[in-house]
């Protein structure tokens, strides 16, 4: 665990320096510690992949003699974060997401399958039978980093991004997959749509997801996806 600034208002907790499961709980368990207890004038946290960014108030911290509020802040995490454990996180929710692939509402699914030697169907079979973890939230309120992506159709991001994805878009870039919450620019391949809301801010939790749950897509038809949607 590394404390670093990063300017005059946040520390960053580095907790390792790959994506995978075990850094991926220690962040979990960090940022469940500072929610839990949070320090005086700390104002915001941000998990991330192997980190979490904590915000704090300058004037709210309560500064000791010959020390920075920012030396105050990082000697209060350390005693906060000293003996935290990544055992006691309650078990990952699973939510279920629907998606349409192909067409018009998945145009790259068919040159992701060209790319692998694969047909849609095995793609559609791949992305759909994996269970995915939810490893940070971040890009815009919402988007979820899907881990868990089958090697067999992980796909580089394309050459020449869209400047509008709809809302609701599944796509893969790279070794991971995700779903567009709001109407973006994008350069993932596009391979379906989910008609569920991912963001929506009339909702007491505007997100979908959130960091450490669980994800398994449900392949729907069209017919299925309009209903839906209606």
């Amino acid at each position: 665990m590394r404390f670093s600034p990063l300017g005059d208002r946040a520390v960053m907790i580095t907790l390792g320096n790959s994506i995978d499961e075990a850094t991926h709980r220690r962040v979990r368990a960090v940022t469940a510690r500072l929610d839990e207890r949070p320090p005086v004038g700390i104002v915001d946290r941000v998990p991330a992949f192997a980190s979490v960014l904590v915000h704090y108030d300058p004037m709210n911290v309560a500064v000791e003699p010959e020390r920075s509020p920012y030396d105050t802040i990082v000697a209060s995490l350390e005693t906060l974060l000293h003996d935290v454990q990544d055992d006691e996180l309650p078990a990952a929710r699973l939510v279920e997401i629907p998606v349409c692939y192909g067409g018009e509402l998945g145009p790259d699914l068919n040159d992701v399958a060209v790319q692998h030697g694969l047909d849609a169907t095995e793609v559609i079979q791949l992305h759909s039978s994996a269970e995915y973890l939810v490893y940070m939230i971040g890009f815009m309120p919402g988007f979820a980093y899907l881990g868990g992506l089958p090697d067999r159709i992980a796909t580089p991001r394309r050459k020449t991004p869209r400047t509008a994805v709809p809302a609701g878009t599944v796509g893969i870039g790279g070794q991971q997959t995700g779903v567009y919450p709001l109407v973006s620019p994008g350069g993932w391949n596009l391979i379906g749509r989910t008609p569920r809301r991912i963001f929506d801010v009339s909702r007491a939790k505007p997100t979908l997801l959130t960091t450490g749950d669980r994800v398994r897509f449900r392949p729907i038809t069209a017919a299925q996806f309009n209903d839906w949607a209606e």
